[in-house]
């Protein structure tokens, strides 16, 4: 990239508390010459990293839009990036308060809604899974014959394929709409006061491979940065998803076929600036829509770009705030990330194997997420990862072995998790 002459452009990139990225991103801010700053809903947790960092009520997205729009009054902002669901809302609205390339806001809110989502996705024709809505209290027979078997049942607002299950007949049907209400009384987050969130989907079921589209939106037209292949096949009764490989190993017509799907439901949905990630599912090479994000792929992931193609924050940051993007320094070659299957719920007491782990050819990193002492769940209660391991190599079939090497060498021990509740 070339150098940048005169002020840096301001950028605020807004995120939860909870995020893992932000180191990544004040590095991309030095490489990239943007002058970031920090909106999160714990400020005070981040004010060591440098930039400037600014309370953000993520919780009321057309409030925090409204606070935004009044603090870029005295400091202009060229440009707002949102990390993850709730922040991507916030980033639209206040994008948009201030005449900023974005995301529609309404389109920001229909991919954090599934609802709103699939609505959308069959008003514009774009392939995707019939849904019946169950209102809380409907009983799940009611709907029976209105769906073939099998069907997915699904909360509308978790993410991470928490309350995912699949059901291959009525008796199914009733036990997973049950269990997902359970999921759903039990969830803590601040998602619960949005209106619909009780509800609960039941959508047919998608057979085929499932894949995973990282890419950047510019005036309605599609760039895509990774077309990223899951070899496990996800069929159910639970959704974990473990391997994200890329290059995609697919014919090129089926992968053709999946970023024309992957542009038309970001048209579809509004989401024409910024970054999207999707997840379809692709058989015969026709595809169909999954999810979709008004934000790039979470968590640790990203760093899977960097063993190929550079650090996924630097595109970001340069686009969002106007900038030419970084020259593509795309290797030959291929990388991917393992987030590591959770076996069971219960406490971690012990990880034995890492060293053993990180001398398989290939392998670029092993991070476990929990430290002993810590719980998790497994799905579909569960909404986090036990950890990563990335790898990288000269073909997608060579990385996907050393991550199942990899994992192969880890060995966990686990206590019962007391459920009190």
């Amino acid at each position: 990239m070339g150098e940048i002459r005169g002020a840096r452009p301001r950028l605020l990139l807004l995120f939860p508390s909870q995020s893992y990225r932000v180191d990544a991103f004040v590095k991309a801010a030095e490489r990239t010459g943007v002058e970031l700053w920090l909106g999160t809903d714990l400020p005070a947790a981040f004010t060591k990293l440098g930039p400037p960092v600014v309370g953000v009520d993520l919780r009321a997205p057309a409030a925090a839009a409204a606070a935004i729009a009044r603090l870029a009054a005295e400091a202009p902002f060229a440009g707002i990036l949102g990390t993850n669901e709730t922040s991507a809302v916030v980033a639209a609205m206040a994008a948009s308060l201030l005449g900023l390339p974005c995301a529609s806001p309404e389109g920001a809110l229909a991919a954090r809604d599934k609802r709103r989502m699939r609505e959308l996705l069959a008003r514009a024709g774009v392939p995707s899974p019939r849904h019946r809505v169950l209102a809380p209290g409907v009983a799940a027979r009611d709907l029976a014959g209105g769906l073939g078997f099998p069907c997915v049942v699904k909360p509308p607002m978790l993410t991470g394929s928490q309350g995912v299950i699949r059901a291959d007949d009525a008796e199914a049907l009733a036990a997973a709409v049950a269990r997902v209400r359970r999921i759903l009384a039990r969830h803590g987050g601040d998602a619960r006061a949005e209106p619909g969130f009780f509800d609960v989907l039941v959508e047919d079921y998608l057979p085929g491979r499932e894949v995973a589209v990282e890419a950047i939106m510019t005036d309605g037209e599609l760039s895509p940065l990774a077309i990223f292949d899951k070899p496990d096949e996800l069929a159910g009764p639970f959704f974990e998803e473990t391997l994200y490989v890329t290059p995609s190993r697919l014919p090129a017509a089926a992968q053709a076929d999946i970023l024309d799907v992957a542009a038309r439901a970001a048209r579809a949905l509004g989401l024409t600036h910024g970054p999207i990630h999707v997840e379809l599912r692709t058989e015969g090479g026709r595809s169909a829509v999954v999810e979709l994000a008004a934000r790039s792929i979470g968590g640790l992931c990203s760093r899977v770009f960097t063993l190929v193609a550079g650090p996924l924050e630097d595109v970001l940051l340069a686009h969002a705030a106007g900038l030419p993007l970084p020259r593509d320094a795309r290797r030959a070659g291929a990388a991917g990330v393992m987030m590591m299957p959770i076996p069971r719920s219960g406490v971690l007491r012990g990880v034995e194997g890492l060293d053993e782990a990180r001398r398989v050819p290939g392998v670029d990193g092993v991070t476990v997420a929990i430290e002993p002492g810590e719980a998790i769940r497994a799905l579909p209660e569960g909404a986090s990862y036990l950890g990563f391991i990335f790898a990288s190599g000269a073909a997608p079939a060579a990385v996907e072995a050393s991550l199942r090497e990899a994992h192969a060498a880890l060995r966990f021990t686990w206590a019962p998790l007391l459920d009190l509740l």
